[in-house]
């Protein structure tokens, strides 16, 4: 909605500039926590109704979403607007907001308006009384109240299989719709998020002026690329990032007796294979490997001691915010329902196929015996959008969370719906604005003004 004026009535001439249209964004008012936070000071927040499901299915039951808008600051330089889409699943929109200064760069002149996906953050959430900020760990879940938790989700699994991909697409679709303000309208998504937006433009497509897709999953249903083989990613892209020397060393170092170890007590969680697949995600820390293996083959921890307390100190910078804590009984019940290609995975299994790794994922194991009702997949896993609008996929050659082998494969699929371009950045690892936020700007801000993406960039 454009708030009218009239040129007249100010007495100005015709001649003159037309002004820049104001945005609305009705409902919104300044965030209850925006002053607690230099990061969200000039944010401002929306809670919303939307169905449960699509209203076609005749379930009358609403849910309340949580939306945060960070308005450009220049009027006279607005565009448009951004959605930025967060991944998990159960990632909250609270995962950007330490990362406000890059997507202003990458997307100059919009407004950067951020969801909480149905479950996640401050928008309804699949354990309302456990997940509430009121609750004992706030929005996270405390251990006596996974319980309740579990029972509440099998005590109504309708409810439950609410809190599917397709009706959160639902949820981004009708919110793009509610709040499309003057200017161009694009979206950015990462990871899950962009399984999500490309179910949005598929089961209930919106119109958009471009599309970003940062860390593209691999198409659905591609064998070997579920999240139950995400050990076989994680280690072939720790193992390319080694020479032979330094696998051969690391292969040495995981054979002694770990009981016996001198750094076995250092090693967070007790398992260095595991520790070790954390790393790959930080850039900093994932260079420190080699020293690593080098370090603890001599029987010295310093290094391994500094690293685990900077990897700690990087998390909590990431999860600065009482919003911040990802929903995992979500995480749960869509990776088990939708990306987990083996719903009988065992234990022994997941023990077998990691044997001979040398990187571990915790993944495989959180999909052993699931404890949540799972629902069944809908017509439309698989499929892809009829059409799409200019997209534009950056993604990173060593990622270890969506391969880029997978993303590859993707674009020829993609391709056939719209204008796609590939931005390749070398020796990248997952989430762009974070590994590598320059060419995640000098990519984006190309593509969003009009200009040819580079095809590739090394950080």
């Amino acid at each position: 909605m454009i708030r009218p004026f009239s040129l007249a009535a100010l007495g100005l001439a015709a001649a003159c500039a037309a002004q820049p249209a104001t945005p609305a964004y009705e409902g919104f008012a300044p965030c209850a926590d925006a002053g607690d936070y230099p990061t969200l000071a000039d944010s401002l927040c929306r809670v919303e109704s939307v169905p449960l499901r699509p209203p076609h299915e005749g379930d009358e039951s609403t849910i309340e979403l949580f939306v945060r808008l960070f308005p450009e600051r220049d009027l006279h330089a607005r565009r448009g607007a951004v959605w930025l889409i967060a991944g998990g699943p159960g990632e909250t929109g609270a995962s950007f907001y330490p990362f406000l200064d890059e997507f202003r760069s990458a997307f100059p002149g919009y407004d950067l308006v951020i969801p909480d996906h149905r479950g996640t953050g401050y928008s309804a959430k699949l354990c309302p009384d456990q997940e509430s900020p009121q609750s004992a760990d706030g929005i996270a879940l405390a251990g006596e109240e996974w319980g309740p938790c579990i029972g509440q989700m099998f005590a109504d699994p309708a409810r439950a299989h609410g809190f599917t991909i397709t009706n959160a697409a639902h949820d981004l679709s009708a919110l793009i719709g509610r709040h499309r303000e003057p200017g161009e309208v694009l979206v950015y998504a990462v990871s899950y998020g962009t399984q999500l937006a490309l179910r949005m433009m598929q089961a209930a497509p919106v119109a958009l002026d471009g599309l970003v897709l940062d860390g593209l999953v691999s198409p659905e249903g591609t064998p070997g690329a579920d999240l139950s083989r995400r050990t076989e990613i994680v280690d072939a892209v720790g193992r390319d990032l080694l020479t032979d020397d330094e696998l051969a060393a690391y292969a040495r170092l995981l054979h002694e007796d770990s009981a016996s170890a001198s750094w076995a007590g250092s090693v967070p969680g007790g398992d260095l294979r595991r520790f070790m697949g954390a790393l790959l995600n930080f850039p900093t820390l994932r260079e420190r490997i080699p020293a690593l293996i080098d370090t603890l083959g001599r029987g010295e921890t310093g290094l391994l001691d500094n690293t685990a307390a900077e990897l700690e100190g990087l998390l909590a910078t990431l999860n600065a915010y009482p919003q911040s804590p990802p929903s995992l009984p979500l995480v749960m019940l869509i990776s088990g329902s939708e990306n987990n290609e083996r719903r009988d995975l065992t234990a022994d299994t997941v023990a077998a196929e990691a044997a001979d790794a040398l990187f571990t994922s915790p993944l495989p194991g959180l999909l052993v015996g699931i404890p949540a009702p799972l629902y069944e997949r809908d017509a439309y896993f698989g499929g892809g959008p009829a059409s799409l609008p200019r997209t534009l996929i950056i993604h990173g050659t060593h990622d270890p969370n969506t391969p880029y082998e997978g993303a590859r494969a993707h674009v020829g699929m993609l391709a056939q719906a719209g204008e796609v371009s590939f931005t390749t950045v070398e020796g990248a690892a997952h989430f762009l604005p974070f590994v590598a936020p320059s060419c995640f700007v000098q990519a984006v801000s190309a593509f969003v003004a009009g200009e040819q993406a580079p095809e590739t960039c090394r950080p």
